[in-house]
């Protein structure tokens, strides 16, 4: 991979990454009420997620990954149910709720968020489709080494995390100009509703 084909390859995943989707949703969602540092471990599960796409396809699995098509619906249905879960916690939070949270409570939270992040991105494995189809505009797929693919996934990744990362600062400074308590309930309900909306996209979509 030339420098330039670096650059144009970084930039076509970060603009990938800020596609709406029901992971960007969920992003959103959260972000909305926790800010941007309580999504950050939701953000590293989607982006490392794809990069377990993005190596299979490189190795050429992607008949294998066709043929997990039950376990990747399980997964699926389990993310949205999730999804929904958390869209209702947030509609019924009290706005103390949404500000208190323990140092633990937030560890445990962070784990939980990754595997949330991982399993949204996971149950889409058109994602392998995505990677197969793009992959050989910048690598010659007929030639590739461990370093070519390091490279790949090392610069995919940090794409993917600069672009939802900025979705979640963004989302986030929406908390600067809600004050009231009144406001937080709104604020709350309506990350709520984009995170329920977010699951019954999952859950929905082909």
């Amino acid at each position: 991979m030339t420098f330039q084909s670096a650059i144009t390859f970084f930039i076509a995943i970060f603009v990938f990454s800020i596609t709406p989707g029901s992971g960007v949703f969920a992003i959103i969602g959260r972000s909305m009420v926790r800010g941007a540092k309580n999504s950050i471990m939701l953000c590293v599960g989607m982006a490392l997620s794809d990069i377990v796409y993005l190596i299979m396809a490189c190795y050429g699995l992607a008949a294998i990954a066709a043929q997990w098509e039950t376990v990747f619906l399980v997964i699926r249905y389990f993310g949205a149910a999730y999804l929904i879960y958390l869209g209702w916690k947030m509609w019924t939070a009290s706005v103390s709720e949404s500000d208190g949270v323990s140092s633990s409570k937030n560890a445990k939270n962070g784990f939980a968020s990754f595997l949330q992040g991982f399993m949204i991105s996971a149950s889409n494995p058109k994602v392998i489709v995505f990677y197969i189809a793009f992959l050989p505009s910048f690598l010659d797929v007929t030639a590739l080494h461990g370093v070519d693919i390091i490279l790949a996934a090392v610069i995919a990744f940090s794409a993917l995390l600069l672009g939802l990362t900025i979705i979640s600062v963004c989302a986030s400074q929406a908390r600067r100009y809600m004050k009231s308590e009144k406001a937080m309930k709104g604020l709350n309900r309506s990350a709520g509703s984009i995170m329920a909306l977010a699951g019954c996209y999952l859950g929905l979509k082909g």
